[in-house]
């Protein structure tokens, strides 16, 4: 093996899954999800569901075979917060729920896989939505006393905590475009008071942990971000590499910064907002803010840094001439992938942009251990189960992830492949199939059959590196 596998100890592997199905079974209430793609009006491709998906929640056992057919040492699943608590308050408690989830983590921590839990993913509780959602204050202590549930009931197994899969892209997806439950875009406005409500709703959840459960659990908690890495369209122009840096600061900093470093956004993130605000006609910046006592209780409320990487893009200075409302247009960017790069459907293939993205973690929030939440390449139909093309892909990742470990001293400790199953893709739907496993969507028996890249997998996890990759 080459000395960055060598070198690689602290680098443990696993994978992760979200839809099990089951939408309405076990005493489960309705997401957002559910609604949004039960509404049809090709909101999701060919106006599927996930009502079944990968049947997970009636075929864990066989999840479980997968699991050990691998060799994982851990394994990232998420919480249904409907499932837990039907209408999103602890006043109706769903004992199935809690029975499934405890027979997963008992499970796992049979077989020596070490559960990592996400609590919100995505799939608010449709009582909830429907009082506001991310868009109402009242969605902090909703979110807390949810967390506060789901530690109580498994953390004294359960050590690893993700409070929100990639806050940062559901924001600006789900209430500032619409394109993501409820649906409804608020251009200009949206992305920014959810964001502002789920920092806040995190730092709660985090301080409710450190409080009541941190000494006797022992346990970590932090929440992952969707980041890619960014480039200048043109290396040599002043403007472009300006452009980038904003860019940043609206993508990964606007989350990062108030929860690692100071309790605040990006100066200038508030700046740019302000600005194009005044101009607009605005009273105010349309970026809310925070309160000093509000910095304080934000700040610091992570124990590790989850990040979560699949592509790169370029990035071009666009001056907001009209005055336009929306968050690239408060950026001032157009963005874009090179093409020369390799695509896999939305994904441009950039091994390297991850380990300049590990490297910028490092540099700019103090070396903090970093877990990657996800990282895959994807699929359409039809597929085939050789998949050798797109475990090259996986290869050169992993060669740009031992150079982060070994030449720029990169504190990574996990790394997430997404994903073990194919799966219901958002509003990809099942066009794209992301997992180590074939789903065969039209039986219903759900066979799980291994793709080539899952037996390649399964050797990195086995040598804890790869052979010969120098």
């Amino acid at each position: 093996h080459s000395t960055y596998a060598s070198r690689c100890q602290e680098c443990k592997r696993f994978i992760f899954f979200f839809f099990s199905g089951g939408w309405d079974a076990g005493g489960r209430g309705p997401c957002v999800w559910d609604t949004f793609t039960h509404q049809g009006g090709e909101r999701v491709f060919e106006n599927q569901t996930g009502d079944v998906a990968c049947g997970s929640y009636t075929l864990w056992e066989e999840d479980l075979k997968c699991i050990k057919q691998l060799g994982l040492t851990h394994y990232r699943f998420s919480l249904s917060w409907s499932r837990l608590l039907p209408d999103g308050t602890t006043g109706f408690i769903n004992q199935k729920g809690i029975d499934y989830y405890n027979k997963i983590i008992d499970d796992l921590l049979t077989e020596g896989v070490t559960p990592i839990v996400t609590l919100y993913h995505f799939d608010l509780p449709q009582a909830l939505e429907d009082q506001g959602g991310w868009l109402s204050e009242a969605i902090i202590e909703c979110f807390d006393k949810y967390a506060q549930f789901c530690f109580s009931t498994f953390g004294d197994r359960v050590k690893h905590w993700i409070t929100m899969n990639e806050p940062n892209l559901f924001a600006l997806i789900a209430y500032e475009l619409g394109r993501f439950p409820p649906g409804v875009p608020h251009i200009g406005t949206g992305g920014y008071q959810a964001a502002h409500n789920l920092i806040r709703a995190h730092a709660r959840a985090w301080h409710s942990y450190d409080s009541l459960f941190r000494k006797e659990q022992k346990g970590m908690v932090s929440l992952s971000f969707f980041a890619g890495w960014l480039e200048p369209a043109d290396p040599m122009s002043v403007s472009d590499q300006e452009a980038v840096k904003r860019a940043i600061s609206f993508h990964l900093d606007f989350f990062a910064k108030p929860i690692f470093i100071d309790g605040d956004y990006p100066e200038v993130v508030k700046s740019q907002v302000a600005s194009m605000s005044k101009r607009q006609g605005y009273v105010s910046s349309r970026l809310p803010e925070f309160t000093e006592e509000e910095q304080s209780m934000i700040k610091g409320t992570a124990d590790f840094f989850a990040v979560q990487y699949y592509t790169s893009r370029l990035v071009q200075h666009q001056e907001n001439k009209t005055g336009e409302l929306g968050v690239l247009r408060d950026m001032e960017i157009e963005i874009f992938p090179d093409p020369s790069w390799k695509r896999l459907d939305w994904i441009s293939v950039v091994p390297w942009g991850l380990r300049k993205l590990l490297k910028y973690i490092k540099d700019t929030y103090n070396d903090p251990i970093i877990y990657i939440t996800e990282n895959g390449f994807p699929q359409r139909d039809p597929v085939s189960l050789d998949d050798t093309h797109r475990w090259n892909y996986f290869r050169q990742t992993f060669q740009e992830v031992f150079k982060a470990i070994q030449l720029d001293k990169v504190n990574l400790q996990v790394y997430c492949l997404w994903s073990l199953l194919d799966n219901f893709e958002w509003t990809q739907g099942y066009s794209q199939r992301f997992g180590l496993f074939h789903v065969d969507f039209e039986d219903p028996a759900r066979c799980r059959v291994p793709y080539t890249s899952a037996k390649e997998y399964a050797k990195v996890i086995r040598n804890n590196g790869l052979e010969g990759h120098l």
